[in-house]
């Protein structure tokens, strides 16, 4: 009798766990994502944009949390927790990555795209997917790239007219080489710090200025804290949308694809806002006092020209075929 009753409960469990079409039915679960950026900004409506889309294509099986403004720590900490299965998804600059992978330096090389256009193609093309391969290894899963944005410079102790202007400013970093070695090119004193701590080594003046594109100096606020802007677009940021690989295994095929989806659809729309507000975000820095400068054409190819040793460095460490392999990309979409 005991048999016979434990036979019908499992064959009941086994009947709500399977649809009618004999597929099983997606398990409920929350995916946490880190995001380093405050609310407004791209990569976080592009993250409620992804919420929306898995939300809908899951029937609200699969629930995607936010959290913003770095609340779950750095990158470097949020990476280290994917790794470490705590944490589901991150949003993140790729070129951090070659801590794990050191072929993603290459996306840190300054003035290697002309327009976001030619990353784009090379990112979502056989390079940029080959990349994101070489994460499993590491713990990692590659979904998608989205979009940071070409970076431009600010300080709060005087306008940038010319390269010279930069020496001796003492400029935070991403931690990693070869931005350490760009600054240190310009005769500038690099000061690599965690995104998070940034805000404030600014309003202390630890720092006098640091780099990033338009949408993160607006979105955090950097104008309360920095009068100058330069807009040097010395270098252009994909962001990469990775997942723990701890909790990508433990997904069906299903929802793998659902995710996969969602973070394709959505990067579409993340890098369509971050290009239309781009002017719009100019503008509101200026409305927030800050002061800005253009390099003429001549001081630009001289910031092209001090950059190049740091190219020639880093092609070598990196790996000259990965470089190459890239410049090829690059090449075919420029004809």
């Amino acid at each position: 009798m005991k048999r016979v009753f434990l036979k019908t409960l499992a064959a009941a469990l086994a009947v709500c766990a399977i649809g009618t079409t004999g597929t099983a039915i997606a398990q409920e679960r929350t995916i946490k994502v880190g995001l380093q950026n405050p609310a407004g900004h791209p990569a976080v409506i592009g993250a409620e944009r992804f919420a929306e889309i898995v939300a809908a294509k899951s029937g609200g099986k699969l629930k995607v949390q936010l959290f913003p403004g770095g609340s779950l720590g750095s990158d470097v900490q949020t990476v280290s927790a994917l790794q470490g299965g705590t944490v589901e998804m991150t949003v993140l600059n790729s070129g951090i990555l070659a801590a794990q992978v050191k072929e993603f330096a290459v996306y840190d090389f300054p003035f290697l795209f002309s327009t976001p256009q030619e990353a784009d193609a090379v990112v979502d093309g056989p390079f940029g997917k080959s990349l994101h391969a070489k994460l499993t290894d590491r713990g990692l899963i590659g979904l998608a790239y989205w979009e940071l944005g070409f970076r431009n410079l600010t300080n709060s102790r005087r306008a940038i007219h010319k390269v010279e202007d930069i020496g001796g400013l003492k400029l935070r970093v991403i931690p990693n080489p070869i931005n350490i070695d760009w600054v240190k090119a310009l005769d500038a004193n690099p000061t690599p710090l965690a995104f998070p701590e940034l805000y404030a080594a600014l309003e202390q003046r630890a720092v006098d200025g640091q780099e990033n594109p338009l949408s993160v100096i607006l979105a955090n606020k950097f104008a309360e804290v920095q009068k100058h802007l330069a807009l040097t677009n010395h270098q252009y940021n994909p962001q990469s949308v990775i997942v723990s690989k701890r909790f990508w295994d433990q997904l069906s095929a299903g929802d793998r694809q659902i995710l996969q989806d969602a973070a394709n659809e959505a990067g579409k729309y993340q890098r369509q806002v971050s290009r239309e507000q781009a002017a719009a975000q100019l503008d509101q820095l200026k409305k927030a006092g800050m002061q800005v400068t253009e390099l003429p054409p001549a001081e630009l190819a001289k910031l092209r020209e001090r950059m190049k040793p740091v190219i020639d460095k880093y092609a070598a460490t990196v790996g000259e075929a990965s470089v190459k392999e890239l410049m090829a990309e690059i090449a075919k979409v420029r004809k």
